[in-house]
């Protein structure tokens, strides 16, 4: 068996640890107060031309995709970590046609679980499809 995340081969972007705060969550103190939100976007697309060319105008800036990941998390709350990672992907695919897959990674750092950890969360992977909305 083969799972979709096999397809992902070849070149990418990659922003780790990405940290904003946001209002996201079911519980009204989430949605109150607040709390930090640890983001990592993949975004794979041919790197070759940029690579020989060593032009900007070849690539897409990583300062497009971190605008796009802080604009989703410190703007209007979402319940769902679900739904803050589909809009991410979504939004990022949308922006730039050379994006062939997203990956998002969306962690809560401070959960209270009975326990230490570096955090909770949901990764998804969306592929650009010939029905997606320009």
């Amino acid at each position: 068996m083969t799972s979709d995340a096999s397809k992902l081969v070849g070149d990418k972007l990659i922003l780790r640890g990405l940290l904003f705060h946001g209002y996201h969550g079911v519980k009204q103190e989430e949605k109150t107060l607040g709390q930090k939100f640890l983001i990592d976007v993949d975004a794979w697309m041919d790197l070759r031309t940029p690579g020989q060319s060593d032009n900007m105008d070849d690539t897409i800036s990583y300062t497009d995709i971190y605008r796009i990941v802080k604009h989703i998390v410190e703007g209007p709350s979402q319940n769902l970590l679900e739904s803050v990672a589909q809009l991410i992907a979504t939004q990022t695919l949308k922006n730039h046609d050379q994006i062939s897959a997203v990956r998002v990674v969306v962690g809560k750092p401070h959960v209270a679980v009975p326990g230490p950890l570096d955090y909770l969360g949901v990764e998804i992977i969306r592929y650009r499809t010939t029905d997606m909305p320009v």
